[in-house]
């Protein structure tokens, strides 16, 4: 294979506000250029980037097998990697931009796009073949309006690289990415559904804590926050938490699992993985709870129970008769049907953390609700719920308040264990931040009683119909406590006051005014 060119002429990126600099010149290029919002211009980004990055990891990888002798075979061939065709002196970008005006879209559009569709098609396609296949799936046309543009963001993207990132003062390039689908999730961009907010993602992360070996599972991925996060955490910072090449090679390729309806959102999911290392990321596209299947190519050996469970269904979604036949307990509301499924999903002795909003826990008026809770706490360990703040999902649109439910499969519930977070003030302007987790994380171990947490037996939850909603014994009560009596008293002393003060500017003399 011809070696990649080195990019020699790129300026070093040696700080985050460099690296972020550089994604906002990229982006203000990307919305004059027909992708007026994040909901445009990220899935445009994302096949982009991910090229440039697939590109980078090829040339390393060939160069590590040529190091030992090893054959390689690359997933793209000449002309289609990014070397040749979007590299700045790239062969095939020389020779388009030498030919007749309209040449370049017209192998963007015509020939790359095509060709990059249909890898999976191939006569034994690899599994990353499979999934560059479907990181284009929704990918007709370059939405970019000129050449000129294009190839001025494909100059940008090809300065963001290993050689020209200094890893030891800047984030990965994954995590710029998440910067990106933040931005997506923000109030107004329409794509707040398909993000949790990452402190709350870390923090169920670590309450749950995946270890090597066992699988992980989301079953409404998203961008995919809560599947990379856990990766992050299983390998440890500079992969620590790896003790040998077969544990790393376990998670890259048979850990990550999940499932996502959305046509935009479900290639984001496959180049958001794929950038945060994980090679093959199982990602099933489809509705989760009709069974309806896009393309399941990624998800052919998924197991059938999962050993930990991390997800955030939608807010207020609600359902078809069609998705409530395949459930015990029939009901619209999408919340409900995934936590049935949820638990139904896990292994004997598997974990969940899951985000289920303060009416799937108070709710006692709807059969399916209660029976659902009921099938919860007889075939779960439901061992602590996290009362959220009320703002924390405003970022994303959604006002709603939420809950944090961890549990356990095969033990029923004995007692829950809750720590209450709802009277800390969240808004776009103090946003929600980890170490007001840290006193939760703390105590987690031991369920430890404070102000802020203590227990409630099975027996008490039944007694209230199964009503799981955090009510603090220990919250510090503002209820006006004054008898009417001393309330009519109050008002006639104010009263009088005012009466006095009154008659004393009555009987004050009058400045002179203009006649």
């Amino acid at each position: 294979m011809p070696r990649a060119r080195k990019n020699g002429n790129s300026k070093r990126l040696a700080s985050q506000q460099s690296v972020n600099a550089a994604i906002k010149s990229i982006c203000d290029i990307m919305r004059r250029s027909n992708c007026a919002g994040a909901l445009q211009y990220v899935p445009e980004l994302t096949w982009i980037l991910f090229l440039r990055i697939l590109d980078e990891r090829e040339t390393r990888e060939a160069d590590e097998a040529e190091a030992v002798s090893a054959e390689y075979t690359p997933s793209l061939e000449p002309p289609y990697r990014w070397q040749d065709w979007a590299a700045p002196g790239g062969p095939k970008r020389v020779e388009l931009q030498k030919g007749t005006l309209g040449a370049f879209f017209a192998f963007v559009n015509g020939d790359l796009i095509p060709h990059l569709k249909g890898l999976r098609e191939k006569p034994n396609a690899t599994p990353r073949q499979k999934v560059i296949s479907e990181i284009f799936s929704g990918v007709e046309r370059t939405r970019i309006d000129t050449e000129r543009n294009l190839l001025d963001i494909l100059d940008k993207v090809h300065e963001l690289s290993s050689e020209t990132v200094d890893p030891t003062h800047v984030f990965t390039l994954s995590q710029v990415y998440e910067g990106l689908l933040l931005k997506m999730g923000e109030k107004g961009n329409d794509g707040g559904q398909f993000f949790t907010p990452r402190e709350v993602i870390r923090v169920m992360v670590r309450a749950i804590d995946p270890r090597i070996g066992e699988t992980v599972y989301d079953p409404g991925c998203g961008t995919g926050g809560f599947l990379a996060q856990a990766y992050e955490h299983m390998t440890g910072p500079n992969n620590a938490g790896i003790t040998s090449a077969d544990q790393l090679e376990t998670l890259k390729e048979r850990t990550f699992y999940g499932r996502e309806k959305d046509n935009t959102i479900y290639p984001i999911a496959l180049a958001n993985l794929m950038l945060h290392g994980i090679d093959e990321p199982h990602i099933w596209h489809g509705n989760t709870l009709t069974g309806q299947e896009v393309y399941g190519g990624l998800f052919t050996d998924a197991p059938a129970l999962y050993d930990v469970i991390l997800m955030n269904p939608p807010f207020g979604g609600k359902e078809s008769k069609d998705a409530q036949t395949r459930f015990a307990y029939k009901t619209g509301a999408t919340q409900v049907l995934f936590l049935q499924r949820v638990i139904d999903s896990l292994q004997p002795n598997g974990r969940c953390g899951i985000v289920l909003d303060e009416g799937v826990l108070f709710r006692t008026n709807e059969t399916a609700f209660v029976q659902t809770k009921r099938k919860l706490l007889d075939e779960c360990d439901l061992w602590c719920i996290l009362s959220l703040p009320p703002g924390t999902f405003v970022n994303a649109g959604a006002g709603v308040k939420a809950n944090l439910l961890f549990f356990t499969k095969g033990r029923s519930t004995e007692r829950i264990w809750y720590y209450d977070l709802a009277d800390v003030k969240v808004g776009k302007k103090s946003p929600l931040t980890l170490d007001r987790f840290e006193e939760f994380l703390r105590l987690l171990p031991e369920r430890a009683d404070s102000e802020r947490s203590w227990a409630v037996s099975r027996e008490a939850i039944e007694a209230k119909g199964y009503d799981l909603k955090a009510v603090n014994p220990n919250a510090r009560s503002n209820e006006d406590t004054r008898t009417p009596e001393e309330l009519l008293d109050l008002i006639e002393a104010k009263g009088r006051k005012v009466a006095e003060a009154l008659a004393a500017l009555r009987v004050a003399p009058r400045p002179l005014g203009r006649e």
